[in-house]
């Protein structure tokens, strides 16, 4: 196991990223070495998958002081917004990240979506008014990045209050009407709107790995630069991957936000 965190860090660094990501207890096995060469992002919450039946839950597993003495320049903290355990992760994340910035370190938040009202004629996690939502409250309480997952439709509000009869969250029709269409890169330039208009950098998921990676990866990362956003975080498209492919990956994407040819115009 030792060897497969080592080979994570070493990904990292030989695919040229800007800092490597996962646990307390990973980081923790390798810091002493690679600390100094790549910086470290301890993801400080989790969910946990052995309680039975599953919760839409994020435990703390680590402290942002046990993060620091790691030698970490981040943390990470996931919060599912929807989800009935939100209000107490929330809570929990804004001490959290209050914490990391007395220490000057960077603070990133997963903002996710989880809530089984979501899913209706399509599943509306990845609706541009309720991810945006979810990027305006990580904001809030002083995320300095967004980890979002890439929309894929819009009006989630109507959605769940049209299924509930009754009216649910507030939005406005000029959400759908004036500030977005449905162009993904409308969209989401919506979840860059919801992030203080860009002044929290919005980075979105690679996506899950599948038969088309190095084509998807390319697509999300044209989409996130051209709607503002400042990059991508790739997992298991990578290191579930021969090396090399997974550092000709990194590079690939790497790629989009060099060139000169893709911009936000």
């Amino acid at each position: 196991m030792g060897d497969f965190f080592r080979h994570l860090v070493k990904l990292a660094i030989e695919g040229g990223c800007n800092a490597v990501a996962t646990t307390l207890g990973v980081l923790g096995m390798v810091s002493r070495k690679y600390a100094y060469r790549i910086p470290f992002i301890v993801k400080i919450n989790h969910n946990e998958l052995l309680t039975y039946p599953n919760k839409n839950d994020q435990v703390m597993f680590a402290s942002v002081d046990q993060a620091w003495n790691l030698g970490a320049v981040a943390v990470g903290a996931t919060i599912y917004f929807g989800a009935e355990e939100s209000t107490r992760q929330i809570q929990e994340v804004s001490r959290a990240f209050a914490r990391a910035h007395e220490l000057g370190m960077v603070t990133i938040l997963w903002c996710y979506l989880r809530n089984n009202a979501f899913k209706q004629d399509k599943d509306y996690h990845l609706a541009a008014d309720l991810t945006g939502q979810a990027n305006h409250l990580g904001v809030t309480i002083e995320a300095d990045i967004i980890k979002q997952k890439l929309p894929e439709c819009n009006n989630g509000y109507g959605a769940v209050a049209k299924a509930a009869g009754k009216k649910y969250g507030r939005t406005d029709d000029r959400v759908y009407t004036e500030l977005t269409s449905d162009h993904p890169i409308d969209l989401t330039r919506y979840q860059v709107l919801n992030c203080y208009a860009g002044r929290a950098g919005l980075i979105n998921s690679g996506g899950a790995a599948g038969k088309n990676d190095f084509a998807d990866a390319v697509r999300t990362a044209v989409i996130n630069k051209r709607a503002g956003g400042c990059g991508l975080i790739s997992g298991r498209k990578t290191f579930q991957r021969p090396f090399e492919e997974g550092v000709k990956l990194f590079h690939l994407i790497q790629d989009v936000y060099l060139s000169a040819d893709i911009t936000v115009d």
